[in-house]
């Protein structure tokens, strides 16, 4: 019953703003377009994205401004279910925002490692920001190198794990990209018994645990495919935290000595089970499609708990996804057929 009452304004915030998710037909529709204006022009008129687009003159949008609206649209969203929350509701979007912060940084250690021409343009998460997290982007776009942005985040969290390879011998993008991914999930795993109890704890852990697990699997497939690397330094890639997948099971996945063998290997872990891995991309679309099923699982068991907000950020977050995909394709010309294959999956 506590639940019940403590997830009641949510639940209803949540199931109003899930009918305005895209549909499979929609996507059909948007695939269909010739131009980024067209598309503009559709989603002007969609409930989903209605109030971010009102104001623009959609013959005048390009895809980069398109994109940027998505993103508002996202944080809007976390917005709208931040003021319907609970304190203890609001503790986990506080723990969601992390991946938020985290892709921040990501993206300004691009700017700065790739010395862009016109190298910042974040106005548009800005008030975001301001509001929610202790990352100041006014300080982030001052950065000129990699050190002056390390020394920007002076006085966050995100400090100390990436001041660390100031010691490393010629450290790269990947070296700080590995830094930052891996304090994200030690970080978020640990805390999250600090957050969460009983059941929401569970679910969140089934949840997370899963997504790691995962993103092992198929950082070791990326890595074997494209970059030949050996299992000591594949080893270093992974996160160190073992949920369904027992760390024997993960040291042979690791020392498979083909992509073949690996792909063998991987149908007897408790997520690839009985699925086809010789389809093509199959091991990149399986970690989305797993992640798909369980949240929808966790929401249709758990209805009234945290499962509801996570899985509706994460079906946001995956229709901006398959968007930015579909809109980079209409600029190509690609025929719609070949668009949907991009983005496959399921839309809602």
């Amino acid at each position: 019953m506590g639940n019940l009452l403590a997830y009641s304004g949510i639940v209803t915030k949540v199931r109003a703003m899930q009918a305005k998710l895209l549909t499979d037909e929609d996507f059909r529709n948007i695939a269909a377009f010739h131009t980024v204006t067209e598309v503009a022009a559709y989603l002007k008129e969609h409930p989903g994205y209605r109030n971010v687009l009102a104001d623009m003159d959609e013959n005048r949008l390009h895809r980069g401004e398109i994109e940027k609206l998505l993103v508002q649209s996202l944080y809007s969203d976390y917005t709208r279910l931040y003021r319907f929350s609970g304190m203890d509701q609001k503790k986990f979007l506080e723990l969601y925002l992390k991946r938020y912060e985290m892709n921040l940084i990501n993206y300004c250690l691009r700017i700065v490692f790739n010395h862009y021409e016109k190298p910042f343009d974040l106005d548009h998460k800005k008030i975001f920001f301001d509001k929610y997290s202790d990352l100041s982007i006014d300080k982030l776009i001052t950065s000129g190198n990699i050190s002056e942005l390390v020394e920007n985040l002076k006085g966050t969290e995100y400090y100390a794990p990436l001041k660390r390879l100031e010691n490393a011998e010629n450290p790269t993008l990947f070296d700080y990209d590995l830094a930052l991914n891996l304090y994200y999930f030690t970080t978020m795993w640990k805390k999250r018994k600090k957050i969460l109890k009983h059941k929401e704890l569970e679910i969140f852990t089934r949840d997370a645990g899963a997504k790691i697990d995962l993103l092992n699997l198929q950082w070791i497939y990326r890595a074997k495919k494209y970059y030949n690397m050996l299992p000591p330094d594949i080893s270093t890639l992974l996160i160190p935290i073992h949920y369904r997948i027992h760390v024997d099971q993960l040291k042979d996945l690791v020392e498979a000595p083909s992509v073949d063998e690996f792909l063998k290997l991987v149908t007897r872990t408790p997520y690839l089970r009985h699925t086809d891995t010789q389809t093509p991309a199959s091991i990149e679309t399986i970690y989305k499609d797993c992640l798909y099923r369980l949240y929808l699982a966790d929401r249709r068991s758990n209805p009234y708990s945290i499962a509801t907000v996570n899985t509706y950020l994460f079906l946001k977050e995956e229709e901006l996804d398959k968007l930015t995909t579909v809109l980079e394709c209409v600029r190509y010309g690609l025929p719609a057929r070949e668009t949907l294959t991009y983005i496959g999956g399921t839309a809602k």
